[in-house]
Order: C-alpha cells, then structure tokens, then sequence
C-alpha cells in the first residue's frame, strides 16, 4: 500500500504478452465505467453494450471561457442577505460583481435571464462517499475501506470515480460539492474536498486532506464473544475484544507517537519516513480539523474531553445524542455534523420525531452544525430534504441552508471558496425556481466554476426512456 492507496493498479505489457491480453488491456483502458473493466479482467464474459460506456448519461463541460451574467433572480447569499432583481458576473470560474441591477456587464458577456428564478450557492454534503462507492453488493466498485485500525494516509480523493453515475444525479439535487470521506478502522484516513465536476479526479480536487477521520469507541457496546476456533480446532483459540479504556488509550498513543514524529522532524533529527505519522502533521497543527465519529452522549463527551487534552480542531460526526451535550459542545465551540435528520428513534422511550426535531433544538442552544446527505453515495441526492425536514420540525430555513452551505463550508475549512455568493469566491450556484429545501421546487440549471453544466443524469435518462415505451405502446393499442 502507498501513501495514496486505492484499488485501482496500473500494469504494463511486455512484448511477449499474448495478443489476447494486450487486446483486454486495451479494452479496459477505453471503459469508462471500472465495474465493467474490472469483469472483463476477471474474465467473466461482460459484453460491451453500448449503455456501459455512457456511465453518467452526461458530458463533461470545458472550464469557463466567456464572462457569464445571470440578471434578474432574487439572490440568496447566505451570508450578505437577499438581493432582489439580482446580478452576478462570473468570470474564470470565479464570482466578479453582486448586486442589483445597475451591476456593469463585462464586454463579451453572455446575459443570462433569469427573471423570477432564485440563485443560492451550492449545497455542500459534509460527509459523502459519492465516487468512491458504487453498488453497495458488487464489492469491487467499491473504495471506502482499507484494512488495519490506523490509516490517516488514506486521502479519499485518490479513488474517486468522476464517471460515477451518482455524481449526476447528485449534482440535479443541487449537491455540487462533497466531502468524499472514508471509513473503517479506527483513524480512517483523509476527508477530501470535490467539486462534481471535471474530467479526472485531480480536476475535481479542492482540497485533498480537508479533514482527519477518527471513529471513537463505543463505552456501552455490547461485548463480543469470543473463544477457540471452529469445527476441529479450525482457527484456533481468539484474543478477547479489547475493552473500551485500551481502544482509548490506543488512539491517545498513536496521536502520541504522530506527534512525537513531527516534534523530531521540525528538530531536523534523523527520522525514517513514515507516511502515516506525516499525514496527521496538519491536524495535529490545527490546520486541518479532526472529525470524530460519536453518537451516544458519553462518546460524544469523552470525544471532546480527548480533543480538547490534544490541542485539536474537532468536529463530532454523527451526533445522535448531541442535544444532550449541547451545553458543553457550545462552551467548548465544538460544531456537529449531524449525518441524517429522515431517520425512526433508536430507542423505545424516543419520539418519533427525535431526528427530525434535532437540528431545531441544536440550534436553540447555540451549538454550531452542519447536515449531511447520510454517507452513501446513494443517499447524497437527500442533502436537500435531510435540511427542509428539519425546517418543517422548527429550525428556521435560513439557518437550515447555512447547514448545508457555509456551516460545512467553515468546519471543513473551505469558506474562502463555496458555501455563499460573494465576489472572489468559486461560482458554484444553483438558479432553482424555489428553495431548494423543498421537494417541489426544480433546479434549472446549476454552474459549477463558471461551468454550465449538463443537467443531464441517469435518472432523467431512464424517465425519458421508459416515457417513450409508454407512448409508443400506448400508440399501438390505440391503432
């Protein structure tokens, strides 16, 4: 494994490969879709249908050319108000000029109507794996986990898929940034920054090492049971599971042992390189956060208690039981993002509006979150409604689209480039007929860096499609 691992190996052919193999491999180098590639590796007799080099049913846009002014929407900035009968220039993929009417139209522009339509920023998903997963059963189309408990090398970034077909139909819900985060282990490695859109993963990249990921231990879990091996003896005799004060404390030694390594390489002592331990360098600098997976309140305590020991920038993921933390969470100004309001109570004795509710009463005690789209590549598309169930149970609308825009923005140290409308920030906005926290309300277009991207996605794709099947048959029956 390197550094920057993933499940993808590039192999060269010599010139005694047979001919049978070099044609594979040059098949395989013209997929765009991996799952496909990976079967006919394997030899598994996939045919090439037209349909598998599609993947997201879309194109790929250049990055912006021409000036770009969009006049006429209400604006939605997040940050500076609402502008009626709004303007915004965007130029090399980046926000020129806001305001009003009376904003000035660079030479060359392409004007844009947008009359009665509404412009917000891009919703941000703060906890994603969209292009790094694919078909939740089809094992190898999946590049979330790696093995052993300690990662923190692992950037997310490296195995993005950009022809993954959720990205399409992500982007339609207006989620046009996400944190591509991986999982397993106990220090997970690297959250990493995407723009969902570009042609390599490298041209989708904002910021590779956004945020270290930590899993903290379970102290209620139940006990697993362990013992001796199988039918004769077959596996022999098992350790016993660690309790939860060794899982502490082997998280606290390996933060020990990072730092120690970054305390002798900024001494300019002799050290062997260890891509682990100078991975974690920037958390332990406070330049990154450390986002830590915790739901129950006692985790989510000890959590804050081990970060704040460590001198770290934390975040708690998940955040089950963070309302009844809120008090400590808002004195030590720890945010939360909270991975799912659309979920049933955990527990007996819960209402069944837990979830929903949580955001409001989070809110009502000043602790800072964001809302995420619930992990899966699958779910991200939710972004939206995840934020607008929470406004229908309490939380104001202005506060539930600062969850899913500048608040993630601030945690995961992107503000200086999404999560508003400003002038000097990346223009990646969404012109919507609506809110778009609301299900009824439809997303026209969306740019992404000056980009006007296709709106096209692989569920409009089969709409369209099996409409067409009804007509035709409806035309056949009627003749």
């Amino acid at each position: 494994m390197t550094p920057t691992t993933t499940l993808t190996r590039h192999h060269s052919m010599s010139p005694t490969t047979p001919q049978s193999t070099r044609l594979t491999a040059r098949l395989l180098r013209r997929l765009s879709t991996p799952l496909t590639a990976v079967a006919l590796a394997a030899g598994t007799g996939v045919a090439l249908a037209p349909a598998s080099a599609e993947a997201q049913v879309r194109m790929t846009v250049p990055p912006q050319e021409q000036p770009v002014v969009l006049r006429g929407a209400t604006v939605h900035t997040v940050t500076n108000g609402v502008i009626q009968n709004g303007t915004i220039v965007m130029e090399r993929g980046k926000i020129t000029a806001i305001g009003g009417a009376d904003v000035a139209v660079p030479r060359g522009a392409k004007v844009v109507d947008v009359t009665g339509k509404h412009i917000y920023p891009g919703l941000i998903d703060a906890y994603s794996t969209v292009g790094i997963t694919e078909i939740g059963s089809v094992d190898v189309s999946n590049d979330i986990t790696e093995l052993g408990d300690f990662n923190p090398n692992v950037r997310a970034e490296i195995a993005v898929n950009p022809e993954s077909r959720h990205i399409g139909t992500t982007r339609s819900a207006g989620v046009l940034v996400a944190f591509s985060t991986p999982d397993g282990g106990v220090i997970s490695g690297l959250s990493s920054a995407m723009s969902l859109e570009g042609w390599t993963w490298e041209e989708m990249s904002m910021k590779g090492a956004a945020a270290l990921n930590v899993s903290w231990p379970d102290p209620v879990a139940r006990p697993r049971r362990f013992g001796g091996g199988g039918p004769g003896g077959r596996g022999g005799p098992q350790a016993p599971p660690k309790t939860y004060d060794e899982q502490v404390q082997a998280i606290k030694n390996y933060f020990a042992e990072a730092r120690a390594y970054r305390d002798a390489v900024k001494a300019g002592q002799s050290v062997r390189t260890d891509a682990r331990y100078a991975a974690m360098i920037p958390a332990l600098n406070g330049e990154i956060p450390v986002v830590v997976a915790a739901e129950g309140a006692a985790q989510i305590n000890d959590a804050v208690t081990w970060g704040k020991s460590e001198g770290l920038r934390l975040v708690i993921r998940g955040g089950r039981d963070a309302i009844h933390v809120a008090e400590r969470l808002k004195a030590e100004n720890v945010p939360v993002i909270l991975t799912s309001t659309m979920a049933a109570p955990n527990r007996d004795y819960e209402g069944y509006d837990g979830a929903y509710s949580s955001p409001a009463a989070l809110h009502a005690a000043g602790v800072k979150f964001a809302i995420a789209g619930g992990s899966g590549g699958l779910y991200s598309y939710r972004l939206p409604w995840e934020a607008g169930v929470a406004v229908a149970f309490g939380l104001p609308e202005e506060e539930a689209l600062k969850a899913v825009t500048i608040n993630a923005a601030q945690f995961m140290g992107i503000d200086d480039k999404v999560g508003s409308l400003e002038v000097g920030k990346e223009a990646t906005l969404l012109i919507t007929t609506g809110t778009p926290l609301d299900m009824t309300s439809n997303i026209e277009q969306s740019y992404i860096q000056g980009r006007e991207i296709d709106m096209n996605d692989i569920q409009k794709h089969f709409f369209k499609k099996y409409m067409e099947k009804i007509k035709q048959q409806t035309k056949k029956i009627a003749s």
